[in-house]
């Protein structure tokens, strides 16, 4: 059984899909092993309701496990029906929702469960990049079963009751889930990239399935545009106020106000999400520095690179917002940092979407080349009036290009502050970056909406070739 008292199989459905909509496929399908005298037990559906419905309006694929039957482990028959859905999403071009409350493998099945497993791993993988594939657990979601949330694009929780893991609490060497529950929705969601949504319960989380499914595209060469209600004009006062909270910058141009943050918990100094300008889903990265994101970890290269992959298999344009600095200088994150990175690098560069890119504040080194700049293949790069953009921090610039000049003067402290004022106007303001042709426009704060409504519907054509190959190999 689940192991909490929460919403039934089917009354998950209901509460997930518009009122009336949902069309089962396979409801008379039982399990077929025999071994161990299965025949004997009543294996409904066996354990796994799937079908179509709409959210809003667009077509989704579901399929809801049902731990009453057998705990929800999933043998023969309950993937084929898995699998069923996924091959009639595909044809068809509509997002697949999975909902999660599964035991595992089911043993009385073995060989039979095991490749079961691996064709539903298939289904997802040929899925990746074509279809959007959502999983929200309400339950026990352990061993095989743990590749299914990890193979899907979104990965929602609850709080209390849903459990991820590959190996349970209890089976790591001197743990047990009372001292470190490594299972839970807070473990994984604070220390690791698995869990895009944490919610209170089960009401809370398929509504907010049903407004991400609402942002997103159906399919991968979807181009549908909806209506915009905001104000495409509307101006912002003093938002250069917010150069350091870019989750604020965020929700103040989006229309309506929403932001649709993923991986909130993770990393905080590196936002990621989703807003709409004038109808369009637009994907935003962006470093938080008011929560540490100037400096940029190896954690949030690799959050900021598979959400920049993402957004470019569903052609979903990508706005960034720059606050940089440098790179977090640790022990530990030297060791991937550079391959975080590199990563990063990549998924920008590679990125055949529109991109544009605002510059908040700092912008300095290498820190700033990565985070979507000019030279790796923004097409349209702002800045406000107040950004630094260099190769560090102008004051630590001159100290070490004027040691010599600094050192003999009567009044170092003047003698910096002079030397830091003109070394800012030649190289490290936004004007001399606009000189020289890395940024297109300086642009007012308060206007920042309309400017970025303006330019993303300039981009909506573009179309890019790139040198023919398989894939990367980064």
């Amino acid at each position: 059984m689940s192991n909490k008292l929460t919403l039934s199989a089917s009354d998950r459905i209901a509460a997930l899909l518009d009122d009336s909509s949902f069309v089962e496929v396979g409801s008379y399908v039982t399990a077929r092993s025999t071994d161990f005298n299965m025949q004997e037990t009543d294996t409904p559906k066996d354990g796994v309701i799937t079908g179509y419905g709409v959210i809003n309006g667009k077509l989704v694929y579901v399929y809801s496990q049902d731990a009453s039957v057998l705990g929800g482990a999933i043998g023969e028959m309950h993937a084929k029906k898995i699998s069923k859905i996924y091959d009639m999403a595909m044809k068809v071009g509509a997002p697949v929702v999975g909902l999660i409350d599964c035991a595992g493998l089911r043993l009385q099945e073995a060989t039979d469960a095991m490749n079961a497993f691996g064709e539903v791993y298939l289904k997802q993988t040929l899925a990746s990049g074509v279809i959007p594939q959502i999983t929200a657990i309400f339950g026990t979601c352990g061993g095989g079963a743990a590749l299914i949330p990890t193979l899907t694009d979104f990965t929602f929780m609850t709080k209390e009751g849903s459990k991820l893991f590959v190996n349970s609490p209890n089976a790591l060497d001197g743990n047990n889930s009372a001292k470190l529950d490594t299972a839970s929705a807070d473990y994984l969601s604070n220390n690791t990239s698995l869990v895009d949504f944490v919610c209170e319960d089960d009401g809370q989380l398929l509504a907010q399935v049903r407004t991400l499914v609402d942002i997103l595209p159906s399919n991968n060469t979807d181009d549908e545009v909806a209506e915009c209600a905001d104000d495409l004009n509307r101006i912002i006062p003093n938002l250069d106020g917010f150069a350091d909270d870019a989750r604020a910058v965020l929700q103040n141009v989006a229309d309506g106000n929403l932001f649709i943050e993923v991986n909130k918990d993770y990393e905080k100094g590196m936002v990621v999400g989703f807003i709409k300008l004038n109808g369009a889903t637009i994907g935003c990265v962006a470093n938080q520095a008011k929560d540490g994101g100037a400096m940029v970890t190896a954690d949030g290269a690799m959050v900021a690179a598979d959400f920049v992959k993402f957004c470019d298999a569903f052609s979903i344009p990508v706005l960034t917002l720059v606050n940089v600095k440098g790179f977090v200088a640790t022990v530990d994150n030297e060791k991937v940092i550079a391959d975080a990175v590199a990563k990063l690098t990549y998924s920008y560069a590679d990125a055949t979407v529109p991109k544009v890119t605002l510059v908040m504040g700092d912008a300095f080194g290498t820190a700033y080349t990565v985070m979507n700049s000019k030279s790796i293949g923004a097409d349209v790069v702002y800045a406000w009036p107040c950004a630094k953009i260099g190769t560090m921090d102008p004051e630590m610039a001159v100290k070490i290009m004027y040691e010599k000049e600094i050192a003999a003067a009567d009044d170092k402290t003047a003698k910096v502050a002079e030397l830091k004022k003109a070394y800012v106007e030649l190289q490290s303001s936004a004007i001399a970056a606009a000189k020289r042709g890395y940024i297109d426009d300086i642009i007012e704060p308060d206007a920042t909406r309309k400017r970025l409504v303006a330019v993303f519907d300039m981009l909506y054509t573009k179309n890019e070739d790139r040198p023919y190959k398989k894939h990367g190999a980064v």
